[in-house]
């Protein structure tokens, strides 16, 4: 699949997926019902624990991260990525283990932050009810507590 246009022709799903954060590899994608689940793997080496900033290269084990992002050509887009946990082998760290974060998410976020601004724009001039209708026709799945959330959530920014 090709997507959006850039001056010479169209993205690959590789070109795509590295605007999210240069260090994804694309792995493959589904479209199921007006929704694009694209499934990635970063190719990071080495990773810093969040905790105490040691680097670590020592892979604990992989699991399934998804979550939303702005739509494309009319379809919802849902990330997977194989996101992997890492050893903290620094003995002063309280955590032994840690995931794998990136920048274009919030830590234990649903949907990218990208996303998040989107709706944060298209939801500051009407009610949470109305926004969150409008958006989960055309942009993403929510709810208006979500909305509400958001909302708050970028005012103390």
């Amino acid at each position: 699949m090709k997507i959006k246009q850039k001056k010479r022709g169209l993205y690959s799903m590789d070109e795509f997926i590295k605007q999210l954060d240069p260090n994804l590899d694309y792995i493959s994608h589904e479209i199921k019902y007006g929704k694009c689940y694209i499934t990635v793997t970063s190719n990071r080496k080495e990773v810093t624990c969040p905790f105490c900033g040691w680097p670590s290269s020592r892979i604990h084990s992989t699991y399934n991260r998804t979550f939303q992002d702005l739509p494309v050509q009319g379809n919802k887009v849902f990330i997977i990525i194989r996101n992997r946990k890492f050893f903290c082998d620094n003995s002063d760290c309280n955590h032994t283990t840690f995931a794998e974060r990136f920048d274009f998410i919030s830590y234990k976020a649903k949907k990218t932050r990208r996303l998040e601004d989107e709706i944060v724009r298209l939801s500051i001039n009407c009610s949470s009810i109305t926004a969150s209708k409008i958006l989960k026709e055309n942009v993403v799945d929510i709810g208006k507590s979500t909305v509400c959330n958001l909302l708050k959530k970028k005012k103390h920014r």
